[in-house]
């Protein structure tokens, strides 16, 4: 079973005894009812209800740590600092390594929250026989958005990064930074974009290019690798022949998503 280090993830430690009040009040995920060596996924948003930082929260014994996108674990420091006012809580790096495996989660590790499709992860030493570059090849093959290449910050809907299926948001748990937006499109069904990942032959497109269902613009690429991105798509345009650039594009629907998302296409 393939494990590879995640240099691209990083820690933080958040601690004391408000720790758990203090999260549970600003990220989509329930922090308060977490157990002990319990992994979730959320995310924190900004105000107006997009996201800025995907994370995993794990349940500690004084307090949680957070799996963070490495490039943004100073600002997301800093952001939480700028919200923890006289709180009881203390924020800082943890500099444990992150470890996944797949296609299950073999011992030492958590099953990951999005899916069991995406394997497990651990926090702490083990030993890879992989890259990160496969786990991202396998992640694209599960078809998981990630946020952090697939979601410029502050310019996307948790919800079109497919949050609500995949775990990340509790409709729940009452009021987190972000939540009157993100409960109202839920409730509303106000849903019109959602990522995807499209097949296809050769090299991926440019970041950015625009996915066409015949002359309409039906989305845009976003991260891949050679046969297969993650696109932002328009969920009423995908029932018939997609391009990129001139070339045809296959949507392929992922097995975790349910059959009611997507309209009923060829796809």
């Amino acid at each position: 079973m393939p494990i590879a280090r995640l240099d691209s993830r990083a820690l933080i430690a958040v601690t004391g005894p408000e720790a758990r009040p203090f999260l549970h009040n600003l990220l989509t995920q329930d922090v308060e009812t977490l157990g002990g060596n319990e992994l979730r996924f959320g995310a924190l948003l900004s105000p107006p209800g997009r996201l800025l930082f995907d994370l995993f929260v794990l349940g500690q014994a004084d307090g949680v740590a957070l799996d963070v996108a490495a490039a943004r674990r100073d600002a997301l420091i800093q952001r939480l600092s700028m919200y923890r006012l006289r709180a009881k809580v203390e924020v800082a790096a943890d500099d444990r390594p992150v470890f996944a495996a797949w296609p299950d989660a073999p011992d030492g590790f958590m099953i990951d929250p999005r899916t069991p499709l995406m394997g497990g992860r651990r926090y702490g030493e083990a030993t890879p026989d992989a890259t990160e570059a496969d786990y991202d090849a396998h992640r694209l093959s599960v078809g998981v958005p990630d946020p952090a290449a697939d979601a410029p910050q502050d310019k996307t809907y948790p919800i079109e990064a497919d949050f609500d299926l995949l775990n990340g948001i509790d409709f729940h748990k009452g009021c987190f930074v972000g939540q009157e937006t993100t409960s109202r499109m839920k409730r509303r069904g106000a849903i019109k974009n959602r990522m995807l990942p499209l097949d296809f032959d050769g090299p991926p497109p440019a970041f950015g290019a625009e996915v066409l269902k015949g002359e309409l613009r039906a989305g845009e690429v976003l991260s891949g690798r050679d046969g297969s991105v993650m696109a932002l798509l328009r969920i009423d345009r995908l029932d018939g022949d997609l391009t990129v650039d001139s070339r045809p594009v296959r949507l392929r629907k992922p097995a975790w998503m349910g059959e009611d998302i997507l309209p009923s296409s060829d796809a």
